[in-house]
C-alpha cells in the first residue's frame, strides 16, 4: 500500500510499502527515530499520528498531521479527537486556548523545553519530510512574543497546538492533540478521529 503526501503549508511526502495487504478499516503501523506511527485514510484524507514522549501538566499528547487528498474542504479541531480506553472510558482532547490558558497560568522553561522537543522528534521523525510555512514558521513567531517563562511556555504550546482548520483541497496542516490525563489513565485504548462525518479508528496502543 502506498500514502504520498503534498501541501502548501506542511509539505509532507511519505511513501509506505506494505508486505501485505492492508485491510481499508485498519490503520497502517511503522517505526521511525524509535517512535511508532500510525496513518488512515478515509474519503481521500489521511491522518497520521504518534504519541509524543512527554506529557505536561497530566496532558497526554500526539502529533498529528492531515493531509486533504479529496476534491472538498475538511474541517478538524482537537475536539474532535479522543482517548477511547478498552473498558469503555472516553478521554476527549481539549481545545488549543485551554491548553495555551494553562500554560500561562502554570507554565514554566521546563514545559517550554519538554513541548518544543518532544514535538519536534515526533515530527521531524517522519521520513522524507519537508516543512513549508508550517510548524517552524509559527515556532519563530511565538517565541518572538513573551518575557517570562510563562509566557514562554503559552507561545511554545500555541506553536505546537492544533488549532481548528479547514483544509482546502490538497493542502496539509499539523499540530499536537492534548488529552488530559497520565500514563495510567491513558492507556489500554485506540485514539479516535470524528470528523465531516468519518470516523477514524486507529489501531489499539
Amino acid at each position: 500500500m502506498l500514502a504520498c503526501w503534498r501541501g502548501p503549508a506542511l509539505l509532507l511526502v511519505v511513501c509506505l510499502a506494505a508486505a501485505v495487504v492492508a485491510s481499508p478499516q485498519q490503520a497502517i503501523e511503522f517505526e521511525n527515530g524509535g517512535l511508532k506511527y500510525q496513518t488512515l485514510t478515509r474519503k481521500g484524507v489521511t491522518v497520521m499520528f504518534t504519541r509524543m514522549t512527554s506529557h505536561v501538566h497530566d496532558y497526554s499528547m500526539w502529533q498529528v498531521a492531515i493531509s486533504n487528498g479529496s476534491d472538498a474542504y475538511w474541517s478538524v479541531k482537537p475536539e474532535d479527537f479522543a482517548f477511547r480506553r478498552a473498558d469503555g472510558r472516553v478521554f476527549p482532547a481539549v481545545p488549543a486556548r485551554d491548553v495555551v490558558q494553562q500554560m500561562l497560568s502554570r507554565g514554566s522553561h521546563a514545559d517550554m523545553v519538554k513541548l518544543i522537543t518532544s514535538y519536534e522528534s515526533a515530527l521531524y521523525g517522519i521520513p522524507h519530510m519537508k516543512i513549508s510555512n508550517g510548524y517552524e514558521q509559527r515556532r519563530q513567531n511565538a517565541m518572538a512574543e513573551g518575557v517570562s517563562a510563562r509566557f514562554k511556555a503559552a507561545a511554545a504550546a500555541s506553536a505546537i497546538v492544533l488549532v481548528a482548520a479547514r483544509v482546502a483541497p490538497g493542502e496539509s496542516t499539523d499540530g499536537a492533540v492534548f488529552v488530559p490525563g497520565d500514563n495510567r489513565q491513558i492507556a489500554n485504548g485506540r485514539l479516535t478521529l470524528r470528523s465531516n462525518g468519518q470516523v477514524f479508528e486507529f489501531n489499539p496502543e
